[in-house]
């Protein structure tokens, strides 16, 4: 394959990249020298971030898809290592980095009260999907190579109304740490960064367009922002080789534990 003018710097595929935490990575990694395979279901967003990154210097590449659809998931893996010259022979260049941040959670409630469809979402996105893309990923890595999975607060700790999006996340825990038994003997590295309340997208798509309620989960703290994930993400891939951040929980300063704040009156 053809290489690249920016060959010589390490590539991470991030997906979810369209907007909040995975936005936020691709912008900092690329600024921090890193090339990136942004992966998305909203086309005009990832062109728009594709074009940040490469105004600090990175080449990148895209490809839009659904990570729950298994066999999108294989195609749009292809497609990008193929656009950045990086193959599974010995011979070839490999992926240094996979940034497994597709998530969601949809909606917020009693669990005889959960929707079907809420339910497959999450679980389709936050596990199989994850699931889909590191196995696609990982024959393009090898020694040295490292993959970071967006966990949550609620992988630790179960919340009122959580019931489904916690159990999601609790999988992510359970197979990050999986995974870092299947991987040890071929040198990967796997993390698991988990945050607590941090102001994003995130609640517009738990509460399916309701801005005031969306809002509302951020009144009276100081909750983390995407740059504070973003941060964290890079600080893991740098480490040196000898070193793999397992798991690591980033809160608001505000935010104890997924029960336990201090909120100030608005």
């Amino acid at each position: 394959m053809k290489p690249t003018s920016n060959s010589h710097k390490p590539w991470v595929l991030i997906s979810g990249a369209t907007s909040g935490f995975g936005e936020a990575t691709a912008l900092t990694l690329s600024r921090s020298g890193w090339n990136v395979l942004l992966s998305g279901r909203r086309q005009t967003q990832l062109e728009h971030v594709a074009e940040a990154c490469k105004a600090h210097g990175a080449e990148a590449h895209i490809f839009a898809w659904d990570v729950r659809d298994r066999e999108a998931t294989d195609h749009g893996v292809t497609q990008l290592m193929d656009a950045a010259g990086l193959g599974t022979d010995s011979s070839e260049a490999k992926l240094h980095a996979l940034v497994n941040n597709a998530g969601l959670a949809v909606g917020k409630g009693p669990f005889d009260e959960g929707l079907d469809d809420d339910w497959s979402r999450m679980l389709d996105t936050n596990v199989k999907g994850l699931l889909f893309l590191a196995r696609a990923c990982v024959p393009y890595m090898n020694v040295g190579s490292r993959m970071v999975n967006m966990g949550s607060i609620a992988g630790k700790q179960v919340y009122t109304g959580g019931n489904v999006y916690c159990a999601s996340k609790h999988a992510v825990d359970a197979l990050s740490q999986a995974m870092r038994i299947d991987l040890v003997d071929r040198g990967i590295g796997v993390s698991q960064i988990c945050p607590g309340a941090a102001e994003t997208e995130f609640s517009m798509v738990r509460f399916k367009g309701d801005a005031q309620a969306a809002e509302a989960v951020y009144h009276g703290y100081d909750p983390l922002v995407a740059q504070d994930i973003a941060d964290a993400v890079e600080f893991v891939l740098s480490r040196p080789g000898h070193v793999c951040i397992n798991d690591l929980v980033i809160m608001p300063m505000a935010q104890a534990s997924a029960h336990h704040w201090n909120k100030q009156p608005s």
